[in-house]
């Protein structure tokens, strides 16, 4: 899908970015970060040729992105960005029809899109089409604004800091529901932030640069159980990697398979950070889990949990 072979950038001749090969397979969530200064920023816009590399190659689909015209090549890749930037005098109908109006598509087939994007990010459609955006909260204009980025159906979806304006509660929903969009839809999905706890949400695999380098890359749960040096330690937080780590597993890993027990239950799709949280609160040593047709689905003992993560963690995912 993208493809980084061995790229530089530089600035007024110092060197932002420095043999970077990195390649980024179809429908993957790629979260890139780093502190100020690493580089992040530069390497998503290289993706679209907003910025221009001074070395090496970049290939999007097998072909380097230089033989495309660069029209033709951003309408092949969504875009969002922190301020959003929708037309304040076009409804959110009109602003989510931009794309497929410069690609020509008909007047059904874009009222047909405009109405699928706004259910999938649970708008309705007849409520929200015809508002503006001056009469959307912030959450819903970030959600339209990366609608707008999708409507041309394009082959990636480039995301920078799209949600840092946002308060922590609505970031927090948007990223859950990002989540959501891209289990539902497929999309390759580039994402830049410099929230660790946002990368290790979100991504299937997170790059975690220094210096126009990167040093690590893997899925978050490498990131937390195998940093390769201290650098990553303190990045993802060296006080708390353990609760980081409980955060991307499951309770349903752990439940053991017996009777169901007495007393309140969890969702079998619990992670076993919110089960210890839950079990601490209500002074429980073991919790019955359910799956989601209300069955029983095991018994989770507090004492599995601590017992048996650091030998299996590296077989466990979710979030």
């Amino acid at each position: 899908m993208i493809e980084f072979q061995g790229i530089g950038k530089s600035y007024e001749g110092v060197p932002v970015i420095e043999g970077l090969n990195l390649k980024i397979d179809r429908g993957e969530f790629v979260v890139v970060i780093g502190p100020s200064g690493s580089g992040k920023s530069t390497v998503l816009k290289m993706i679209n040729r907003m910025e221009a590399h001074d070395a090496g190659k970049i290939l999007f689909n097998g072909e380097e992105i230089y033989k495309f015209k660069v029209r033709d090549l951003r309408l092949r890749m969504g875009y969002a960005i922190q301020s959003v930037g929708l037309f304040p005098h076009w409804t959110v109908a009109r602003n989510i029809a931009t794309v497929p109006q410069m690609l020509g598509w008909s007047a059904q087939k874009i009222e047909a899109r405009v109405a699928q994007l706004l259910t999938l990010f649970q708008l309705d459609p007849a409520l929200y089409g015809s508002r503006y955006p001056h009469q959307l909260s912030g959450g819903q204009q970030q959600r339209i604004g990366v609608a707008r980025a999708l409507a041309g159906d394009p082959d990636i979806l480039l995301m920078d800091e799209p949600f840092g304006a946002l308060d922590p509660a609505t970031r927090t929903t948007l990223q859950i529901e990002m989540k959501r969009v891209h289990a539902v839809s497929g999309k390759t999905i580039v994402l830049v932030t410099h929230d660790i706890e946002e990368a290790l949400l979100l991504a299937t695999r997170v790059v975690l640069l220094d210096q126009g380098r990167i040093v690590q890359a893997g899925t978050p749960l490498e990131l937390l159980a195998k940093p390769v040096n201290d650098f990553v330690v303190d990045f993802v937080g060296r006080s708390d990697i353990g609760v980081k780590l409980l955060s991307l597993q499951l309770a349903s890993a752990y439940a053991r398979d017996e009777p169901v027990g007495t007393g309140a239950a969890l969702p079998h799709n619990t992670t076993l950070r919110e089960a210890v949280s839950f079990m601490s609160a209500h002074h429980l040593e073991r919790v019955s889990l359910v799956d989601g047709e209300g069955g029983h689905a095991g018994v989770l003992h507090a004492i599995d949990i601590f017992r048996t993560r650091a030998a299996s963690g590296s077989s466990q995912g979710g979030a």
